[in-house]
C-alpha cells in the first residue's frame, strides 16, 4: 500500500477536479504538510497527482509528459505507452508510485504493474486514505449538490479526520 499521502480524482457535473493532500512523511514521522502532489501538464489541459515517493513521481510527470507530447495530449494513448514502458523498463519499473491524470474526457489510474484503470462513476482515489476519500466521495456525488471540487475538498477532509498519513493542507486543480 503506498502511504503518506492521499490523491481523490472527481468527475462531476461536466468538470473534472484532482486533489491531494499536503502531508510528507518518513516512516512514522511528518516532515513536511504542505507539498503539492498535482501538476498541470501539456499546456494545462491534463491534471496529474501522485501517490507514492518523491523522486519517483517527478520522474514519472516527467516520462507522461513526454508521453503526452509524443502523442499530442490523447490521454488514453500516453497513459498506455506510460505503463508499458513503466513496466517493462528495469529501472524505471522499481518507481513506487502510482499516477492519477484527467482530462475533459478520461479519469484515469497509471500504475507500474501495467495497469491503466477509467472507473465506472468518475472517481479516483489512491494513497493511504484513498479508500476513505472514496467512499466519502461517492455519497457526496450521490447526495449532495457539490462541484466536483468541492466533493474532492470535502472527501480529503473526511479522509484526514481517520487516515493518519493524510492531513487537511489540501491543493486542489479543477477543468
Amino acid at each position: 500500500m503506498t502511504r503518506s499521502t492521499t490523491i481523490i480524482c472527481v468527475r462531476h457535473k461536466n468538470k473534472v477536479a484532482i486533489a491531494g493532500d499536503g502531508q510528507v512523511t518518513v516512516g512514522q514521522t511528518i516532515i513536511k504538510h504542505s507539498a503539492n502532489k498535482l501538476r498541470r501538464l501539456y499546456e494545462g489541459r491534463v491534471l496529474a497527482g501522485f501517490a507514492g515517493a518523491t523522486s519517483d513521481a517527478f520522474a514519472l510527470f516527467s516520462r507522461f509528459e513526454a508521453k503526452l507530447e509524443e502523442h499530442r495530449g490523447n490521454l488514453p494513448r500516453a497513459a498506455i505507452e506510460l505503463a508499458k514502458e513503466w513496466r517493462l523498463d528495469k529501472a524505471f519499473r522499481r518507481l513506487e508510485a502510482l499516477l492519477i491524470v484527467a482530462d475533459k474526457d478520461h479519469s484515469l489510474l497509471i500504475s507500474g504493474t501495467g495497469d491503466v484503470i477509467e472507473p465506472d462513476d468518475g472517481l479516483l482515489a489512491v494513497g493511504s486514505g484513498g479508500p476513505f476519500a472514496l467512499a466519502a466521495a461517492r455519497a457526496l456525488a450521490r447526495h449532495t449538490d457539490f462541484s466536483a471540487a468541492e466533493i474532492a475538498r470535502t472527501a480529503l477532509g473526511i479522509s484526514a479526520e481517520i487516515c493518519v498519513y493524510t492531513n487537511t493542507q489540501v491543493v486542489c486543480e479543477e477543468l
